[in-house]
């Protein structure tokens, strides 16, 4: 991919210097952040509304409207993950500790796409 969209679940207020959030269903907000030839663009932050209002789809179609396409996380249920693909958006999986960690391994191509073996098992 030569531009991408890529959104981080982050803990408030977000943005590159922010923590990751390691419960994307759960996060205070995404930051989003826009590559193109593995160069960063720009970043916004999008606020993540209550878990309850959708449950775990809310923040695929959140993202999904925000136009991003790639999402990297620290885990991640079968359900939404299914979602995501469902939408075209790619999911990764890093534990780095911030937003800026996350953005630099993703551009360094370090980052790899979740496997259906590394989904979170939720009761």
């Amino acid at each position: 991919m030569s531009k991408v969209r890529l959104a981080i679940p982050s803990v408030r207020p977000g943005g590159l210097a922010a923590d990751c959030s390691g419960h994307f269903g759960r996060c205070d907000c995404f930051t989003v952040v826009d590559i193109s030839d593995g160069k960063l663009i720009k970043d916004t932050i999008i606020d993540n509304p209550p878990h309850y209002e959708g449950g775990c789809l809310r923040p695929v179609n959140l993202l999904s409207d925000h136009q991003v396409n790639a999402l990297v996380v620290q885990g991640i249920g079968g359900r939404p993950l299914f979602g995501f693909r469902q939408a075209g958006i790619e999911v990764y999986q890093a534990n780095e500790p911030t937003v800026q960690k996350v953005v630099d391994a993703f551009c360094a191509g370090k980052i790899p796409p979740i496997d259906d073996t590394q989904v979170c098992q939720h009761q």
